[in-house]
């Protein structure tokens, strides 16, 4: 993609009778032929390269979580043991995300995307030498300790003492797990900020539908071939497997052609992160659909517990766990299509409270359903009501921030919602140990109900965002 200024002014939208000339790179603007032109995203190169190796990449990383969760499960039978997995990808999120912001605006954020994948394929090599040698590990202590630490928590939540830590993997999982969380709290930040200087500003809503569509394709075909990889192949091939992945994703990124950015940042770590969330905080809109996001994915999701519901409550085993991790990608992908050929939306306040409302009815029924094909649908209708606020909240606050901070923004939002995904984990392993898996999913789906009921009354600007295309004005 030929260098811009980010600065430089954009056109704004012309008459619908209008037609654009693409640029040397073949850039067209969202109207073709009159017409809007849902693959406007797809005709520029960098965008192209871009998407496909996130396609791949997410592809691989669901398939590596399922067969972790599975892993551990089979390996400890306890709820707490998946809860601590949200809790070692947590962690790097809740420190590191404002570190790795500034680091995203100061640096080579292509450089950075490259490191964090190539550390991500190391890490996953490494997940598939602990599998596939975990009955031959040394006694040392390390171990041992560490296993008798994870048991000493669990004993805290866990009310059925049919638990199990003596795998002396475990550590190691979680170890590893750790690392690679690092790594990616990184590459999320860099990622964020960069995918929107691949494409003109008039484009942008479209990209972010169409990326948002990749992580939905991804999450349909990772989980579900991470499933029936766990019957026919076994855990080390997945995660050597998602190693490959990584890679792709890194040569696909390298030739892009370096973009024109922003001046660098030049004030101290502590300042730059400090302005921007000081800009978060001064923007209510952003602010409140952040806010919505983090604690409904924090309450209502259920993504943590499913292998639990295939083991014990469903009764689907590795299969169906692969397909009720595929079912919300499927309904996200369905929407994220629809949204593409849709006209822009026009009241998205609106439509952003009663699609998290719709997720949290639906998460209320999940946990409800004994049967696999009801949970199925549920878990498809949680996937279609996320897909449109993650197109409203990602457009909303990739829009109204300027291109200097947007790493830092990145940073913010990965805050909310990266640590809320995994630490929704953690509240939902705990409160299934404690209260049971029906109760603590059920009890989440309310809970996000409450919310949306919160943040109208809280911020009732939120009810008062019009059209997402009267951003870019």
């Amino acid at each position: 993609m030929a260098d811009a200024d980010p600065h430089a002014p954009r056109p704004a939208y012309e008459r619908p009778e209008s037609r654009r000339p693409a640029t040397a790179e073949g850039t067209l603007e969202p109207l073709r032929d009159g017409k809007r032109d849902p693959y406007a995203a797809f005709r520029i190169r960098a965008f192209s390269f871009y998407s496909l190796g996130n396609l791949i990449s997410v592809i691989g990383r669901l398939m590596l979580f399922v067969a972790v969760e599975w892993e551990i499960y089979g390996l400890t039978n306890s709820a707490t043991a998946l809860g601590l997995v949200g809790l070692a990808i947590a962690l790097p999120v809740v420190l590191l995300s404002l570190p790795a912001g500034h680091v995203a605006d100061r640096y080579s954020r292509k450089s950075i995307i490259i490191w964090s994948q190539g550390i991500s394929a190391v890490c996953s090599l490494a997940l598939a030498w602990v599998s596939w040698n975990h009955l031959k590990l040394p006694a040392w202590p390390v171990l041992e300790g560490g296993n008798h630490l994870l048991a000493s928590i669990a004993s805290v939540f866990e009310r059925q003492p049919n638990y199990h830590f003596d795998d002396r993997s475990l550590p190691l999982i979680y170890l590893i797990l750790l690392v690679s969380a690092t790594g990616r709290t990184f590459g999320w930040a860099a990622r964020s900020s960069y995918f929107p200087t691949l494409v003109p500003r008039e484009t942008f809503a479209n990209a972010v539908t169409w990326n948002s569509s990749a992580f939905q394709v991804g999450s349909v075909i990772g989980p579900a071939l991470g499933g029936l990889l766990i019957v026919r192949l076994g855990f080390p091939f997945i995660y050597a497997l998602d190693a490959l992945c990584a890679l792709s994703f890194l040569l696909l990124v390298l030739p892009i052609r370096r973009t024109a950015r922003a001046s660098r940042v030049e004030q101290s770590a502590w300042q730059s992160l400090v302005e921007g969330m000081r800009f978060v905080m001064s923007k209510k809109i952003i602010l409140a659909t952040i806010t919505l996001d983090m604690v409904a994915v924090l309450l209502g999701g259920a993504t943590a517990l499913l292998p639990i519901f295939a083991a014990k409550i469903l009764h689907s085993g590795p299969i169906g766990l692969g397909w009720m991790r595929a079912a919300p990608g499927i309904g996200a992908f369905v929407m994220a299509i629809v949204i593409a050929y849709l006209p822009p939306i026009k009241k998205a306040g609106q439509t952003l409270l009663w699609t998290v409302t719709g997720f949290g009815l639906a998460t209320i029924v999940f946990g409800l359903s004994r049967s696999l094909w009801l949970s199925l649908a549920m878990l498809f209708l949680t996937g279609l009501f996320d897909s449109v606020s993650v197109v409203i909240r990602h457009t909303l606050v990739q829009l109204l921030t300027p291109d200097e901070m947007r790493g830092r923004i990145s940073a913010v939002n990965n805050i909310f919602i990266g640590t809320s995904n995994e630490l929704g984990a953690l509240e939902s392993g705990l409160t299934a140990a404690y209260f049971g898996p029906v109760l603590s999913v059920v009890g989440g789906g309310i809970g996000t109900i409450l919310a949306v009921l919160g943040v109208s009354r809280i911020w009732p600007e939120t009810r008062k965002i019009g059209a997402l295309d009267a951003q870019l004005r």
